[in-house]
């Protein structure tokens, strides 16, 4: 969540309107998960195949884990951002 929070703060100082509908973006594309948990697509940079991505918008990777039937959002990131960062989730 933090991760998108500042995401959502960064670009509101320019344009509060597309900070808004990244956010409503970034709730639905979570939100979908629920139902369906392999609707994202692998992560390239890791090699485990429950770790997948959504994209949201054009320039956001939303990064989830799927453990058992539970889903678990380790990231929110730019696209351009190098994932090195992250410990696999």
């Amino acid at each position: 969540m933090d991760d998108l929070f500042e995401a959502v703060e960064y670009i509101a100082k320019d344009s509060p309107s597309y900070a808004a509908t990244l956010a409503s973006r970034a709730d639905a594309a979570a939100s979908s998960l629920m139902e369906l948990t392999d609707r994202g697509h692998r992560v390239r940079e890791f090699r485990d195949p429950n770790i997948r991505e959504l994209i949201v918008g054009r320039s956001f990777r939303l990064i989830y884990k799927v453990v058992e039937e539970t889903v678990v959002i380790t990231a929110f990131v730019h696209v351009a951002r190098d994932l090195k960062f992250l410990d696999q989730p």
